[in-house]
């Protein structure tokens, strides 16, 4: 089956995967991990990308990012993935691909996805098994949204806004969504949509964003199309 198009869609979350070729390592070291968070920075500015939040794991990462425009997502990945392998080839004498090839990525539902998509992110490493609590896995933005560090890569979401009126609030309430954890639906729905590059809501979300868009947004219907014959070997569209 043929790959959809990438779905960007400027204004709205989107929860974007970068693995490495063939389940490698991307990171060799710290420096390398720092490397990779300075370039997520100079590039959100370049192209109008607010980061977020974001996570390193051994073979690759996930952000929840906003393009400001519609091609701002495909110039802001196409632009670390490069600058990011060319760096790591120079520095440890290897050359040739880092990257699976394409990024996959989903626009989410802010009001009932944002939050999940970033307690799944925070809790990743644990359900990894790299690490035992959230914050004992440095490398993401994790920290930030609980008040033990500050970010400057990071622009926070109206949304994570809604949490608390005081910062303090805020982390707070978020520290506590975050030891609730991520239910196994949403889980499976944000992994599934990330996947396949699926639209992330309910039936009214998807079909106000389905005016903006010239492919499906959600996965299409088990069984015979619609308005198909009998004995037809393809679908009438």
């Amino acid at each position: 089956m043929a790959r959809l198009p990438r779905l960007s869609i400027p204004g709205l979350p989107h929860h974007v995967l970068l693995r490495g070729n063939n389940g490698q390592a991307v990171f060799v070291d710290d420096d390398d991990r720092r490397l990779l968070l300075d370039i997520l920075l100079a590039y959100a500015a370049e192209c109008t990308v607010s980061l977020h939040a974001w996570v390193l794991l051994p073979d690759g990462l996930q952000l929840l990012l906003t393009p400001q425009t519609a091609d701002g997502l495909s110039r802001f990945m196409q632009s670390v993935g490069r600058k990011y392998t060319r760096q790591f080839n120079l520095r440890h004498g290897r050359s040739g691909t880092l990257w699976e090839g394409r990024y996959r990525s989903t626009v989410l539902q802010p009001e009932r996805y944002l939050i999940p998509c970033m307690v799944s992110m925070d809790t990743l490493p644990v359900r990894s098994g790299l690490v035992s609590e959230p914050l004992a896995h440095v490398w993401s933005s994790h920290a930030h949204h609980v008040g033990r560090v500050s970010d400057r890569r990071l622009v926070a979401h109206p949304v994570y806004w809604q949490l608390g009126n005081t910062p303090f609030a805020r982390e707070a309430a978020y520290a506590a969504r975050v030891a609730e954890g991520v239910s196994a639906a949403d889980a499976q729905a944000l992994g599934q949509a990330s996947q396949h590059g699926w639209v992330l809501g309910d039936a009214a979300f998807v079909e106000a964003l389905q005016g903006q868009a010239d492919r499906r947004l959600t996965r299409a219907a088990a069984g015979r199309p619609a308005g198909s014959r009998k004995g037809r070997d393809l679908p009438l569209d």
